[in-house]
């Protein structure tokens, strides 16, 4: 709740309100991969899925094949087929965030389920632009870096050199996607996530 409202501000209790905890003794911890039974011989297999948030899992339904994603493919757009990452602080790391999206791709299922907006059913290609996504917005970041940009204006440059990517940005789409889009994926976060990130593991190369 605290790395959500680090992002969200005051905005958080409109969109999600506030989580209550989970009794301990109704808690079970799952590893790398795991199971949640659902009774008569259905079952979701839970597969950690770290990289956009260390917490973070995917789950497989066994009697469909539909692989619920979470935000760890990014947030898909269904009227006009846009894919945005989402990179948030303070977990994203990019070769992690890019295994996951490998993972998902090895899972092989049948359709991905996007918390924000599924399902999609063209997997492979899905998740090649996923991942494809995320270098894109690493590499912007990257750039606005080097050059001494402070956050804002990192955002701006980042903003201006990716929306072309996607039509929900395009004079001709109706403004609403834009807010809808930009709501769950916002640029400011999946910046910040991103700079955090490069902070933290290129602070020290003279390169960076």
């Amino acid at each position: 709740m605290a790395s959500a409202r680090a992002v969200y501000g005051d905005a958080l209790d409109h969109f999600f309100g506030v989580l209550a905890p989970v009794p301990a003794d109704r808690i079970v911890a799952l590893a790398d991969t795991g199971t949640v039974d659902l009774g008569g011989g259905r079952r979701l297999d839970s597969y950690y899925s770290p990289g956009h948030a260390k917490h973070h899992v995917g789950l497989l339904d066994s009697a469909t094949g539909d692989l619920y994603t979470g935000d760890a493919a990014g947030v898909y757009i269904p009227d006009t087929g846009d894919l945005r990452p989402a990179t948030p602080p303070p977990d994203f790391d990019l070769e992690v965030a890019l295994a996951t999206v490998r993972r998902f791709a090895a899972l092989q299922p049948t359709r991905l389920l996007f918390s924000h907006y599924g399902p999609v059913a063209e997997v492979a290609q899905t998740l090649d632009r996923s991942a494809e996504e995320i270098r894109v917005w690493v590499e912007e970041t990257r750039r606005a870096r080097a050059a001494g940009l402070d956050l804002d204006h990192a955002v701006a440059m980042v903003v201006e050199r990716t929306k072309s990517r996607y039509a929900a940005f395009s004079p001709e789409a109706d403004p609403a996607l834009a807010v809808k889009f930009d709501r769950i994926s916002g640029s400011a976060s999946n910046v910040s996530g991103i700079m955090y990130w490069l902070d933290k593991t290129e602070a020290q190369d003279p390169a960076s």
